[in-house]
């Protein structure tokens, strides 16, 4: 199966569970949940005359909005063709849920690699059972998508953007019911704002929940 890639790179995971671990970032094309503070907005759109070859997406900037076919294997031969070390994949979007990323996730978990899933939960997900689902819940955006139960039961992270308490009763409201055990609970301050973080800290520590600061974007890399 072929998958609409917008970018691939080599770099430190930021935030959530995995922070601070080696990463190859697959960032897959198309979203329509449409989320206002969206730093990646020119993966919304897969259109037609901004495809471009397998070779112009892999360890390039991404933010022109191209994209290119790829397959679990042809991705696989270019991170050998171009070197990287890592073993963790990250795949990102856009909105991967988007396809059905069985496939894709198989051929890494059998080429040896660590595969985690950035979602929104709008979007059932379909992959490998051995792969580590990471949803950040999007609610009441644009696009008018809900958060889907299938998402947050199949979530082994669940990472959750905060700035006041509406945020936590929005995170409450949506974990009612949905049984948690083996499931890690992450806050993370909106553009680690003071007061955000405050409250984020102070909701983790009540809750034995984590906190989850994006230190990528302290230390200004992608």
């Amino acid at each position: 199966m072929k998958y609409p890639v917008n970018e691939v790179f080599e770099t430190i995971q930021g935030e959530g569970c995995f922070t601070g671990v080696p990463a190859l970032f697959v960032r897959l094309q198309g979203c329509p949940v449409g989320c206002a503070w969206c730093d990646t907005k020119q993966t919304w759109d897969v259109l037609p005359e901004n495809k471009v070859t397998a070779e112009q997406v892999i360890q390039v900037d991404g933010t022109i909005g191209r994209w290119a076919d790829h397959t679990g294997t042809s991705l696989i031969q270019a991170f050998k063709d171009k070197g990287f070390t890592a073993k963790h994949i990250v795949l990102t979007g856009g909105e991967p849920c988007l396809y059905d990323l069985t496939e894709m996730t198989s051929d890494f978990i059998a080429a040896g690699y660590q595969v985690q899933i950035e979602t929104s939960g709008t979007f059932e997900v379909k992959c490998h059972d051995s792969v580590w689902v990471t949803v950040s819940p999007k609610v009441n955006m644009k696009g008018g998508y809900k958060v889907l139960e299938q998402a947050l039961v199949r979530a082994n992270e669940i990472k959750h953007p905060v700035a006041t308490e509406k945020h936590v009763d929005e995170l409450d409201a949506l974990l009612n019911g949905i049984d948690l055990s083996g499931k890690t609970i992450c806050l993370q301050p909106i553009s680690q704002k003071e007061r955000a973080t405050a409250l984020a800290m102070k909701v983790c520590i009540a809750r034995n929940w984590r906190l989850s600061i994006q230190t990528h974007k302290y230390l200004n890399i992608d």
